[in-house]
């Protein structure tokens, strides 16, 4: 099939290679002329494992294409994809709808034959509606059916999603449309992915449902690790022992200093948004998203207190700028108020990321970036891991504490073994573990119920905790 994409960012550009791979004819379309030149010399504007090989390969079979034409692209189409961003907005966090908008009445001024008008960016529910009724406002009489099929691609891993997807999800009640998303989908449909069929806005909505989800489960495990460190239990073995439940799932049990990213924040806010608009509380993802923020900030409390309360002229090394490993994306980076926060408490930040050091560059002033991680930690007083990169997994324990002036090792993500780094000499903070808060007078406040049948209240066990 012919298929034109509206916009070259993440979503749209592995949608596209992916499409014509399938062996679909795909055009890519973006109003910045420079991006789609660049393209077509093979330079990627993102960090994606695979994308520049698949880029390369489909436009040498002349089955994946780059232009600013969207008349062009257009012409003939069986699909037209829209892919643009719907970035918070800074006055009340909901989705901004401009680009999406602005791509509809664009395809109303350009259309001249029936087609499938399919959003492939996240949008609030209704959304479909109303590019429906702009693009048949602009050109009354046509053939065109709007279609919902929202992407659940993990940043770092996204081709691999797109060929192997936990489900497809089409948002359509128009026949003919269906159809047309069924061929289009049809290499997946022969593996037996499954595919969702339902209406338009609840496809809108499963997206968002889906994220926001996915953020309480990330919120709940690091409220689960603050536990651990005031009772000397454990996260990595807690989250293990939850996670082999099958109704719970291992994914997204890792604890952490607080999710980030293109997606999880911005979602979270946008589904609260329609929520409020329509009357009704989500509670849960409220309080998800309240706990993330608080925790991202308390992040720097924890290197500060590692430091012994101050940092004050410290040199301080942070390693991984990325909000995920595999990615330059630094939207909503924890990296970012940690950084910042330690930068107001007066420490000198080294920085080495394996990826996003000139995207960080971008969004982090002051910031002194190191093209490896050796050379990022030479003479500093503390090393911290935000970001979990395999590589750092292998580091050379020995070589940086020689390197180092002092002996602090801040592990955010639980990646280096505490007793293996403290062989070579290192004093250990990670997330999740530490030694019982007080808990003799617990123990004494159930010893005396057990001996002397003294009342024992909740509230009683939990004061004594504190």
């Amino acid at each position: 099939m012919k298929i034109a994409i509206v916009g070259t960012g993440y979503v749209g550009l592995v949608t596209g290679a992916c499409f014509a791979k399938w062996g679909h004819t795909v055009v890519c379309v973006d109003n910045n002329r420079s991006k789609t030149e660049a393209l077509n010399q093979g330079i990627m504007p993102i960090y994606e494992p695979g994308i520049e090989e698949l880029v390369r390969i489909n436009r040498a079979r002349g089955t994946l294409a780059f232009s600013s034409d969207l008349g062009a692209a257009m012409a003939g189409a069986d699909a037209i994809f829209i892919a643009v961003g719907t970035p918070p907005r800074h006055s009340d966090g909901e989705a901004d709808m401009s680009y999406v908008y602005g791509v509809a009445q664009e395809i109303g001024a350009r259309l001249r034959h029936p087609v499938v008008v399919v959003t492939k960016s996240t949008v609030p529910v209704g959304t479909g509606d109303v590019v429906e009724r702009m693009i048949l406002k602009a050109r009354p009489g046509n053939l065109v059916s709007v279609v919902a099929n929202p992407e659940f691609l993990r940043e770092g891993s996204a081709i691999a999603d797109f060929n192997n997807p936990d489900r497809v999800v089409i948002g359509t009640e128009d026949g003919w449309a269906q159809q047309v998303m069924l061929q289009i989908y049809a290499p997946l449909i022969e593996k037996n992915i499954p595919i969702v069929l339902t209406k338009r806005r609840t496809a809108e909505l499963i997206k968002y449902a889906a994220n926001s989800f996915l953020a309480a489960k990330i919120t709940y495990i690091n409220e689960m690790a603050d536990l651990c460190e005031r009772v000397g239990a454990d996260i990595t073995d807690l989250s293990l022992g939850v996670g082999l439940d099958h109704r719970i799932g291992s994914a997204f049990l890792n604890a952490g200093p607080g999710y980030g990213g293109s997606c999880f924040p911005k979602d979270t806010l946008a589904l609260l948004r329609t929520a409020q608009d329509v009357g009704v509380s989500l509670r849960i993802v409220e309080q998800a998203v309240s706990a993330n923020n608080s925790r991202r900030r308390r992040m720097a409390l924890k290197v500060t207190g590692a430091l012994g309360g101050t940092i004050s002229e410290l040199k301080i090394a942070v390693l991984g700028l990325s909000f995920k490993p595999n990615t330059d994306d630094m939207r909503e980076a924890p990296s970012i108020p940690l950084i910042e926060a330690l930068q107001k408490g007066g420490a000198t930040v080294h920085a080495y990321d394996p990826a996003a050091m000139e995207e960080a560059a971008k969004v982090i002033e002051d910031l002194h970036l190191f093209e490896d991680p050796y050379s990022c930690v030479e003479g500093v007083d503390a090393m911290v891991i935000v970001t979990d990169w395999a590589e750092f997994k292998s580091f050379d324990l020995g070589k940086m504490r020689s390197l180092m002036n002092g002996d602090v090792l801040v592990d955010l993500r639980n990646i280096i073994d505490p007793a293996h780094a403290a062989r070579h000499g290192f004093r250990v903070t990670n997330i999740g573990s530490g030694t019982p808060h007080k808990s003799a007078d617990l123990f004494e406040v159930i010893e005396n119920y057990l001996t002397t049948g003294e009342s024992l209240s909740t509230s009683a066990a939990v004061g004594a905790a504190e």
